[in-house]
């Protein structure tokens, strides 16, 4: 069996819903509008998204993390319900610093099983969600006062220096992307070896961010930071780490088995959208 049809044959047996509708409009032609109903069902009255979209934390109030995750399935899927978008930025906003800066977690995740790396310090307004949640809303096209004030918030936090873990620097990039005054290369490019959590070595069996997280598409302006031969490596790797059973594992604990085959499913969707953008991908 292909790589593809091995795959599908996973998203329809063990994703959940939205990952299927995803699936279906991404490599078989179905309305994305079947997407955003798939994500109803993760918001909350007070606008937020929440009910485990993000599976390593089984909470259903209201999170960042889930409202970022709400926000990148959207994007995947080519969706727009910019009703659905301002109601959770309502929720952002109200939740928000007097800056604008939000947390990717509250403490009412201890309530619920969470993996373990879901701890007190995802409680911290910081970069991580708040300059992705911004550069998120931009590719959105969606307006909105907390998106202002939260971007003006960026702006003075990275005057101070970019952030030493790769997955706030990942967030920062998606506001950079977006930011006045055009994208600089060259500073990503000489703080990308610094950073914690950084994956450059496609051989690497540790869990990181890599190259094909900074640059998921051929065309990212972040693609120029990497030489050929870095993201054929990690595409080579992607292809190799696909299971016999058609998906892809995750590197870190989940906090249960439902938990994770729910991030399977990200990952093996995610996984084929990478391979399928730099054509990589055998059959679809």
């Amino acid at each position: 069996m292909d790589l593809f049809t091995a795959a599908r044959d996973f998203v329809r047996t063990d994703a959940r819903l939205v990952e299927r509708r995803l699936f279906a409009t991404l490599f078989e032609g179905a309305d994305p509008g079947g997407v955003v109903d798939a994500l109803r069902g993760y918001q909350n009255a007070d606008g937020g998204f929440g009910h485990a979209l993000e599976p390593d934390k089984r909470c259903p109030d209201s999170q960042g993390l889930d409202v970022e995750t709400a926000f990148d399935i959207l994007l995947a899927a080519g969706a727009r319900d910019d009703d659905l978008v301002r109601r959770a930025c309502d929720w952002l906003a109200s939740v928000a610093t007097p800056e604008g800066a939000v947390s990717l977690c509250t403490p009412a995740i201890e309530n619920y099983p969470r993996a373990e790396h879901i701890s007190d310090w995802t409680y911290q307004p910081d970069l991580n969600p708040t300059a992705g949640l911004v550069g998120r809303l931009y590719k959105l096209g969606v307006e909105h006062p907390w998106r202002e004030q939260a971007a003006a918030w960026c702006a003075k936090s990275l005057a101070n220096g970019l952030p030493g873990d790769a997955h706030a620097l990942h967030e920062a990039m998606e506001y950079l992307e977006h930011a006045p005054g055009g994208v600089d290369l060259d500073p990503i490019r000489a703080h990308l070896a610094k950073v914690s959590y950084y994956r450059a070595d496609a051989d690497d069996p540790q869990y990181g961010v890599t190259p094909l997280h900074l640059a998921p598409t051929p065309d990212s302006v972040w693609r120029p930071l990497f030489t050929d031969e870095q993201l054929a490596g990690h595409l080579d790797r992607l292809i190799a780490d696909q299971q016999s059973d058609g998906g892809w594992a995750i590197t870190w604990e989940p906090p249960g088995p439902a938990a994770e085959l729910e991030y399977r499913g990200v990952e093996t969707v995610r996984a084929l959208r990478t391979l399928q953008a730099y054509d990589r991908l055998p059959t679809s």
